[in-house]
């Protein structure tokens, strides 16, 4: 009996200690959202986010807020010599906020650290064969997304891919796709929904536009999804979240479902920012 006790007691205390842990993590983003946002930060969005410049402002606003608190809460690291600079944790942090505008906020919560290269960079990659058989060897890589704690990204294809909005390629939205991807555990191309009954419809639709983009990439036939989102679900899902925001007219031109579906999990609309600013 005294051990139960005992263990109840523990657990109670668990429990109490996360309240608070919860009650703290809130006071403190609501005194961050009081707080005015840094001019030099805005200079920063201004000349390198170029998906800033067309969000509305009621966005705009909402974006501020999100990378005060996304700066305060995750740890951004230099490596290979690089000094970190606020220009490389602002444009990064705005990018991957991004993906949060009109959500709820959970500001991914599996991650700790932002590691920032200078540019690309060799990691060590275990291929499968397979029957069981993997070779070992070093890959160059632009980012990196690891389910538990970390992003890896090369600052040059940073800056370049948030400077340009309208080519379809950047490497923060696509790591922080993976993130989103990785919140229940599997990178499998299908993150946590709205609800159950999301994830049927979720399934038909990027299944078909994913076996279709494996079809265009096997006859060298061009579609608007960069081939490599034609590895697996999981890289089909990060390619699709880039080309909706960046490509968003021509995506909901060429892949109606396809855009609606993605315009239902992230809560905006790119296609009619585009639209607004011409």
């Amino acid at each position: 009996m005294r051990i139960f006790i005992l263990v109840i007691v523990a657990g109670g205390a668990f429990l109490l200690f996360l309240a608070g842990k919860k009650a703290l993590q809130r006071r403190r983003r609501r005194q961050l959202t009081s707080m005015p946002f840094p001019q030099e930060w805005e200079s920063i969005l201004e000349r390198n986010v170029a998906l800033y410049r067309y969000l509305p402002d009621d966005l705009r606003d909402q974006l501020r807020n999100d990378i005060k608190i996304f700066m305060d809460e995750k740890r951004f690291e230099g490596l290979g010599g690089l000094t970190l600079t606020d220009e490389i944790k602002v444009t990064i942090a705005a990018e991957a906020c991004m993906l949060l505008l009109n959500r709820e906020k959970h500001y991914y919560p599996g991650l700790v650290s932002i590691l920032v290269y200078p540019g690309a960079y060799v990691a060590e990659v275990s291929t499968p064969l397979g029957g069981g058989v993997y070779v070992e060897g070093p890959s160059v890589r632009l980012g990196e997304s690891w389910k538990h704690g970390s992003v890896i990204l090369a600052w040059d294809d940073v800056k370049r891919g948030a400077q340009n909005a309208e080519d379809g390629h950047n490497v923060v939205l696509h790591e922080f796709a993976h993130q989103l991807d990785q919140e229940d555990g599997l990178a499998d191309g299908a993150p946590i929904l709205g609800n159950q009954s999301s994830y049927a419809v979720w399934a038909q639709i990027m299944s078909e536009e994913y076996e279709r983009l494996r079809a265009d990439a096997g006859h060298h036939k061009k579609n608007i999804l960069d081939e490599y989102g034609a590895s697996n679900p999981a890289e089909f899902f990060a390619v699709a979240t880039e080309t909706f925001f960046e490509k968003p007219r021509q995506m909901k031109r060429r892949s109606p479902y396809l855009y609606a579906e993605l315009k239902e999990f992230y809560k905006v609309d790119p296609a009619e920012w585009f639209e607004i600013k011409i």
